[in-house]
């Protein structure tokens, strides 16, 4: 089975939940789903995948793209990527 790659943009101090609700549900999976963190102002390699962002933002595989996060919906997200 394929990993499942979990992206983030962090824009802002207060989306610093997001990266500790993104950890937690990927650590459920294990090695199953790869988690990489980017910080706006300090990481620029997101912005020739993705343009410029300007709120939080998950992007699962590459493709499925969110900003309006919460725990429950950050949990949904990763849990529907790993069955596939």
């Amino acid at each position: 089975m394929a990993r499942v790659q979990v992206e983030f943009i962090n824009t802002c101090p207060c989306c610093e939940e997001h990266v500790i609700n993104i950890k937690k549900a990927a650590a459920r999976y294990g090695d199953e789903v790869v988690v990489k963190i980017y910080h706006a102002g300090k990481d620029f390699d997101y912005i020739k995948k993705y343009g410029a962002v300007s709120k939080g933002t998950m992007i699962i595989n590459g493709r499925k793209k969110l900003d309006n996060l919460s725990r429950s919906i950050i949990e949904k997200a990763i849990e529907e990527a790993v069955r596939g």
